[in-house]
C-alpha cells in the first residue's frame, strides 16, 4: 500500500527518496513510495513516572528517601521538539523511552535533595516540586520531552527523623493547640459575654423601640380615635339634622298639604255659606218678609183696635186704682196700729206675734212627714215605737221652739209668760 494513517497519539517519520529531511507528521496521513521511502512511527502517549530516590543524604547529611510521580510526553505539536525527539528514541519502545526519562528525573531529584534540608523540604513541598519541575523540564526539553506535571508523592527515612521531628512539632502544635483552645475558650467567652450584652442591649433596645412603638401607636390610635368618633359625632349629628330637616320638610308639606285642603275646604263652606244664604233667602227671608208685612198689618189693627178700646178701660183702671188706694190705706191704718202696740207692749207684741205663727212652723215641720209614702221602724227594745215615737219626734221639736227663739231674738217666752199673765192669755 501507499497511504498511511496514523492517531493523534502517534507521528509517522518518512525517509528516503526525495525526503530529505524526513516527513514528520503527527496524527494523519501521508503518501509513501515503496522500496524507496521508509515510514517509521514513535508514540506520542503521556508516560508516568514514578520517580523513587532511596536514602539520599541532604544538605545536613540526613539520609531520607523520596518518591515523586511525573508525567511527561513527546511533544508533537513542536517541530523542533518532535525532531529532537525522533533523533533520540526512534526506533525504540515505550518502555526503553520511559527509563529514559527515569533515570534522567531521578537524577534531577536526587540532586534538588542534597540542596535542601529535610524540614524544607518536608514543610515546603511545593517549592520542592517546582525546583524539580524546573531543573527537569530545561534537560528534557532537549530530548524532545516535555514534563506535563511532577507532585511529590512520599517523604520517609530510616532514622525516625522525621518521627521525632513530628513530636516535636506535634507537640509544638498540641501546645499551640491548647493554647489556641485556651484562648479560643477565653475569646469565646469574652465574645459571648460580649454577644449576651450585646444581645440584652439588643433586647432592650428592641423593647425600647417596641414600647416607643407601641406609645405611638396609642398615641396614633388614641388620636385617630379621637378623629373617628368626631366624624362619627358630626356624622350622626348631621344625620339626625337632615333628619330633623327631612321631618321638618315632611311636616311642612303636611301643613302645606292641610293648608290646602283647608283652603279648599273653606272654599267649599263659603260655597256651602252662599248655598245656605240662597236657600235661606228662598224658604226663610222672603217667607219672613211676608210674615213680618203680615205681622206689621196685623199689629195696625191691634193698635187701632186697642185705640177704640181705650176710653172704657181707663174708665175701668180709675176704679180699681181708687179701689187699690183704699185697701193700701186700710193697711197703713192697721199697721200703724200695730206698731203703736209693738211700741206699747214691746217684747210682749212680738212674743204674741210668734206665737201667732207658731202653727204655720208646726205645720211645715210636718209637711215632710205627710209626705212620706212609706216608713219603717226599726227599735232597739228600750224606746217606744210606731207612730207614737214619730208624734213624739214632732213634739220634742215643737219644745225646742222656745230656745231657738230666745236665741234668736233674745226674749225668753217663759219670762214674758209670769210678768204678764193677762196679756199672755
Amino acid at each position: 500500500r501507499m497511504f498511511f494513517t496514523c492517531g493523534p497519539n502517534e507521528a509517522m517519520v518518512v525517509s528516503g527518496f526525495c525526503r530529505s529531511p524526513p516527513v514528520m507528521v503527527a496524527g494523519g496521513r501521508v503518501f509513501v513510495l515503496p522500496c524507496i521511502q521508509q515510514i517509521q512511527r514513535i508514540s506520542l502517549n503521556t508516560l508516568t513516572l514514578n520517580v523513587k530516590s532511596e536514602k539520599v543524604y541532604t544538605r545536613h547529611g540526613v539520609p531520607i528517601s523520596v518518591t515523586g510521580i511525573a508525567q511527561v510526553k513527546i511533544q508533537g505539536q513542536n517541530k523542533e521538539m518532535l525532531a529532537a525527539a525522533c533523533q533520540m528514541f526512534l526506533g525504540k519502545s515505550e518502555s526503553e523511552i520511559t527509563h529514559i526519562a527515569l533515570e534522567t528525573l531521578e537524577g534531577h531529584q536526587r540532586a534538588i535533595m542534597a540542596h535542601m534540608t529535610v524540614e524544607e523540604i518536608y514543610k515546603d513541598r511545593k517549592k520542592f516540586s517546582e525546583q524539580v519541575f524546573k531543573v527537569a523540564s530545561s534537560d528534557l526539553v532537549n530530548m524532545g520531552i516535555s514534563v506535563v506535571s511532577y507532585t511529590l508523592k512520599d517523604i520517609h527515612d530510616d532514622q525516625d527523623y522525621l518521627h521525632s521531628l513530628g513530636k516535636a512539632r506535634t507537640a509544638q502544635v498540641q501546645k499551640d493547640a491548647r493554647m489556641g483552645e485556651a484562648e479560643a475558650k477565653r475569646d469565646a467567652g469574652i465574645k459571648e459575654a460580649k454577644a449576651k450584652q450585646e444581645k440584652l442591649s439588643a433586647q432592650y433596645l428592641s423593647e425600647i423601640e417596641m414600647a416607643k412603638a407601641q406609645r405611638d401607636y396609642e398615641l396614633k390610635k388614641a388620636t385617630y380615635d379621637i378623629e373617628v368618633n368626631t366624624r362619627k359625632a358630626e356624622s350622626d349629628l348631621a344625620y339626625q339634622l337632615q333628619v330633623a330637616k327631612t321631618k321638618q320638610k315632611i311636616e311642612e308639606q303636611k301643613m302645606q298639604v292641610l293648608v290646602v285642603e283647608r283652603t279648599q275646604q273653606i272654599q267649599l263652606q263659603e260655597q256651602e255659606i252662599i248655598r245656605k244664604e240662597h236657600e235661606l233667602e228662598a224658604t226663610i227671608k222672603k217667607p219672613a218678609e211676608a210674615e213680618r208685612y203680615r205681622l206689621e198689618k196685623l199689629a195696625e189693627a191691634q193698635r187701632y183696635r186697642d185705640g177704640t178700646q181705650a176710653s172704657g178701660t181707663a174708665v175701668k183702671g180709675e176704679a180699681q186704682a181708687f179701689a187699690i188706694e183704699a185697701k193700701a190705706r186700710a193697711d197703713a191704718e192697721q199697721m200703724a196700729k200695730k206698731a203703736e202696740a209693738f211700741q206699747q207692749y214691746q217684747d210682749a207684741a212680738m212674743v204674741d206675734m210668734l206665737l201667732e205663727k207658731l202653727p204655720q212652723v208646726a205645720e211645715e215641720i210636718s209637711k215632710p212627714l205627710s209626705a212620706v209614702k212609706k216608713i219603717t221602724m226599726v227599735s232597739s227594745g228600750s224606746e217606744g215605737v210606731g207612730a207614737a215615737k214619730m208624734t213624739g219626734e214632732v213634739l220634742e221639736i215643737m219644745s225646742k221652739l222656745p230656745d231657738t227663739v230666745e236665741k234668736l231674738t233674745g226674749i225668753s217666752i217663759s219670762q214674758m209668760s209670769q210678768k204678764k199673765p193677762g196679756r199672755m192669755s
